[in-house]
C-alpha cells in the first residue's frame, strides 16, 4: 500500500470514528412529498397515514437503531414542478430523507434533483425512498446513488403477469386501457414483449392510453372495448382514473376479466363490488389476507382509519432504515446509503434483498384474485364482503429484461451509480446481476460474464 492509499484508508477511518452515530431516541425526520389534493388525493392521504403509523410503530426499542421516525407531509398535488419547489423547502428545512412514489413522472425528475443537491453540497445530502414509482430508467438509464425503490417495476410486474396468462387459455382478445405517461406507456410496451412470448396466439385488439388524472366519463372507452370484443382488459391504472373506470365498465354491464397493477387502491375495491360477476387479477407485492404482524397492522389500520393498509413497500422501508442505520451506527444518509447496499432483511413476504447495482428491492410478487371473503380469505376489503385472495406466488422476480438494449441500459446504471455517489464511504460499485431461471425458477443466480452473444438480463 502506497502513501496515498494509506492516507485515504486512514481518513475513511477517521471518518468512520467521528460521524453521527444512531443515538437511542434520536429523531429521523422524513418528509413525504406526495400528492395529498387533487385527483389522486384519497390514495396519497391513505399513504400518508400509513407512513406515519408504521414509522409510529417501529420507533425507539421497536427498531434495531433505537431511533424514532417522524413523516411530515409536503402536498405537491401531484405537480412535477411542485414537487422539486417541495423538495427545496425541504432541504432548508434540513430534512435528509424524503419519500414519494404516486407517479413516475414526479419520481423521475425528484430523483434527478436529489442527486444534483448531492453532488453540489457535500455533507448535506439526501437519501429518497421511492416506495411506489415503477418507471425502469430509476433503476437503469437515469440510476443514481441516492434513489432506493421498493416496487417492482413496470417490466418485472408484467414479466410475472404474461407468465401467469399463459395458462390462461380463455384470454385469446385483450385491451390494453392505460394512462399517457411513463408508467402506462411501458405497461402497454412490456404486455406486448411479454404476451408475444408467453402466448404469441393472444391478439392485442385494443390499446388506448389517456389523460393522466383528467377522464371524468369512460364510456367512450368502454364501448371501444365492447366493440372489439375483447376477452380481456390488461391495465396499469391507478386511482380515479381505475374506479371511474370500473364504474364505466359497471354501468355497460361488461364482465370480461381484467388483469390489473393497482385494483386495490383507494376507492376501486368500493366499484368493484357494485359490479356483477366482473373477474379481476392483480399483480402486486401483496394480497388482502396476511397473518402475523402484518394482519395485526391492518387491523389496526382499519379500526382507526376505516380505511386499508395495502401500501405494504412502507413497512420494507421503515424496516430496512432501521436495519440500515443500526449497521451503519449512523443517521447519516451517505453512511445509511452504504449500508443499504447488497442489505437483506425480514421483509413482508420474507427475506429481502437490496440489489447494489441499481438500489432496486428484490422481492417475491403475487397474483391474487378478487372474490367474496370466505373461511380462509377473510379481510373485507373497504368493507366490501370481498377480497384479493392470493392465487400464485413468484419468488424474487430479480429482472426480466427482454433485449441487449436492456442489459446495456443496466450496465450504464451501474456507471451512473459511480459518476453520482459523492459521499464521504464509497463502497464497491459491482457490475450488474442477471436473472437466470425466471419463470422456472424465479431465483437470482450470478451471471456469466456477459458479451454480445450472451442471454441478456
Amino acid at each position: 500500500m502506497n502513501f496515498s492509499l494509506k492516507c485515504i484508508a486512514a481518513g475513511v477511518m477517521l471518518a468512520g470514528a467521528v460521524g453521527a452515530y444512531a443515538q437511542k431516541g434520536e429523531t429521523v425526520k422524513i418528509a413525504m412529498i406526495e400528492g395529498l389534493s387533487g385527483p389522486f388525493a384519497n390514495v396519497g392521504q391513505n399513504q400518508l397515514r400509513t407512513w406515519q403509523m408504521i414509522a409510529a410503530h417501529f420507533s425507539g426499542a421497536k427498531n434495531p437503531a433505537g431511533v424514532n421516525f417522524e413523516v411530515v407531509p409536503m402536498d405537491s398535488k401531484s405537480s412535477p414542478q411542485e414537487a422539486l419547489n417541495l423538495l427545496k423547502s425541504a432541504v432548508d428545512q434540513g430534512f435528509r430523507y424524503v419519500t414519494q412514489g404516486n407517479g413516475s413522472n414526479v419520481a423521475v425528475p425528484l430523483a434527478d434533483a436529489v442527486a444534483k443537491h448531492n453532488e453540489r453540497n457535500p455533507g448535506k445530502e439526501i437519501v429518497y425512498l421511492n416506495y411506489a414509482a415503477v418507471d425502469p430508467v430509476l433503476t437503469n438509464e437515469k440510476c443514481t446513488y441516492s434513489h432506493f425503490r421498493l416496487d417492482a417495476d413496470t417490466s418485472m410486474k408484467m414479466a410475472a403477469l404474461t407468465s401467469f396468462m399463459k395458462d390462461q387459455p380463455k384470454v385469446t382478445k385483450v385491451y390494453l386501457l392505460n394512462q399517457n405517461y411513463s408508467h402506462g406507456q411501458q405497461v402497454s410496451r412490456f404486455f406486448k414483449e411479454g404476451i408475444a412470448r408467453n402466448r404469441p396466439d393472444v391478439k392485442i385488439v385494443g390499446d388506448d392510453l389517456h389523460p393522466l388524472g383528467q377522464v371524468k366519463d369512460f364510456a367512450p372507452y368502454v364501448a371501444k372495448i365492447k366493440q372489439s370484443g375483447a376477452d380481456a382488459i390488461v391495465t396499469g391504472n391507478w386511482g380515479q382514473d381505475m374506479t371511474l373506470f370500473v364504474k364505466a365498465l359497471n354501468d355497460a354491464g361488461i364482465t370480461v376479466p381484467i388483469f390489473a397493477y393497482y385494483a386495490g387502491v383507494s376507492g376501486t375495491p368500493t366499484a368493484l363490488a357494485a359490479s356483477s360477476g366482473l373477474q379481476v387479477y392483480q399483480i402486486a407485492y401483496n394480497h388482502s389476507n396476511y397473518g402475523g404482524e402484518l394482519g395485526m397492522l391492518m387491523e389496526q389500520y382499519k379500526k382507526k382509519y376505516n380505511d386499508d393498509f395495502y401500501t405494504f413497500s412502507i413497512y420494507n422501508a421503515v424496516v430496512m432504515l432501521s436495519d440500515a442505520m443500526a449497521k451503519a451506527k449512523s443517521t447519516d444518509p451517505m453512511k445509511v446509503a452504504a449500508a443499504l447496499e447488497g442489505l437483506r432483511f425480514k421483509g413482508f413476504n420474507g427475506e429481502t434483498e437490496v440489489r447494489k447495482t441499481d438500489h432496486q428491492l428484490q422481492q417475491g410478487l403475487w397474483i391474487s384474485r378478487w372474490q367474496k371473503v370466505d373461511a380462509k380469505n377473510k379481510y373485507s376489503v373497504e368493507n366490501t364482503g370481498f377480497t384479493f385472495a392470493p392465487v400464485k406466488y413468484l419468488e424474487a422476480l430479480h429482472c426480466e429484461h427482454a433485449d441487449v438494449l436492456r442489459h446495456e441500459a443496466a450496465l450504464n446504471a451501474a456507471q451512473a451509480l459511480r459518476k453520482t455517489a459523492r459521499r464521504r464511504v464509497r463502497p464497491a460499485i459491482h457490475p450488474p446481476v442477471s436473472c437466470q431461471g425466471f419463470p422456472s425458477s424465479g431465483r437470482l443466480q450470478p451471471a456469466a460474464p456477459w458479451n454480445s452473444s450472451s442471454s441478456p438480463c
